[in-house]
């Protein structure tokens, strides 16, 4: 019988640093075999888990569904990781997992190339390294578990705003950190979706809030005294909408200044409830976070290597297949509005 284990760790980079020290200078060596999670698939199945921050309910959704996916195979689950998203905020947690001698780290990159050198070290010590959500460089890691594809979820977006704007006027973005991966390719895509087959939309500006409550709802603030004839926001990131839907559903451009992206059912709720929102997309990042862990795991355990072709197994998701730069699709976007957003809980 396999036993779970799940342990948090939350703190600065600082900390973790400290941490790092602490292991070398007692002498802990690095490889895959020093965790305490090990399963009966021939490797070590302790497996952590690094988002872009802490304290982001996209991310608490994808980890518990790696968390539930480690407990069904018995592997030691961690999640660990910075309160802020910079780019280099995720290095010394990295370094820290190495030292540790997880068998597995899941992570979500905040800069594509920063944290290559950090993960690298990680991979020469064993350490099974897949990354979810927002990619790095392909020769950083062993596998991503991609969401959707990247023309899919800009598709999504455009279509979404052209309707709900009678597929004219202006439009801006609101994204996160200016050098997020994912939110970039998504944004390059748009632009040439808009361009090409949306000519009577402009897209007057692109923003970015960080991923900070706070500071995407002043960039909110800010594009609509900027832009007055502003018609709509797509904001392709869980805390951006949800803090531009804050804005507006307390403001004068309610109903007036359409709002949709990528969010979670849970945060955009009420929004959606009180007509703030009619509609926007995502996928189930617990899905994301689920297929993620099993992915890892078949890493560990030697069932796949990274190699196109290559198949597993993911509990109850189903079988999956590695494609074109040892990459796994999870599927499409999903559209939430108010005849379903009842059904979900995330």
């Amino acid at each position: 019988m396999f036993a779970f284990t799940r342990k948090t760790r939350v703190g600065t980079a600082a900390a973790a640093l400290a941490l790092a020290v602490t292991l070398v200078a007692t002498g802990c060596s690095g490889g895959s075999g020093g965790g305490t999670g090990s399963g009966g698939g021939g490797g070590d199945l302790s497996i952590t888990f690094l988002p872009k921050n802490l304290g982001n309910p996209y991310f608490e959704t994808s980890n518990k569904g790696g968390e539930e996916a480690i407990g069904e195979f018995g592997g030691t689950f961690e999640q660990v990781g910075p309160s802020e998203a910079t780019p280099t905020s995720q290095v010394q947690y990295i370094q820290t997992a190495a030292q540790q001698g997880v068998g597995g780290l899941v992570i979500s990159a905040n800069d594509p190339s920063a944290i290559c050198d950090a993960l690298d070290e990680a991979r020469s010590a064993g350490v099974k390294v897949v990354t979810f959500d927002s990619d790095t460089d392909a020769k950083c890691r062993d596998l991503f578990i991609n969401q959707a594809t990247a023309e899919g979820i800009a598709k999504v977006q455009v279509d979404l705003v052209s309707e709900q704007i009678g597929d004219a006027g202006q439009v801006a973005i609101l994204s996160a950190a200016a050098n997020a991966t994912n939110q970039n390719a998504w944004i390059e895509l748009m632009k040439k979706d808009f361009a090409a087959n949306h000519p009577n939309i402009e897209l007057v500006d692109v923003v970015y809030g960080d991923d900070d409550d706070q500071t995407s709802f002043d960039r909110t603030a800010a594009l609509l005294q900027t832009y007055p004839n502003l018609k709509g926001i797509v904001s392709p990131t869980t805390v951006g909408i949800a803090a531009a839907g804050r804005y507006l559903s307390t403001s004068e451009y309610k109903g007036k200044v359409a709002l949709t992206g990528l969010g979670t059912p849970n945060q955009l709720r009420e929004y959606v409830q009180d007509g703030t929102i009619t509609s926007f997309a995502l996928w189930n990042p617990a899905d994301l976070g689920y297929l993620s862990a099993y992915a890892t795991k078949a890493l560990i355990d030697g069932t796949i290597t990274g190699k196109e072709g290559d198949t597993f197994e993911a509990g109850k998701l189903g079988s999956f297949t590695v494609g074109a730069d040892a990459t796994v699709l999870l599927g499409d976007p999903y559209v939430f509005d108010s005849s379903n957003i009842a059904d979900f809980d995330f």
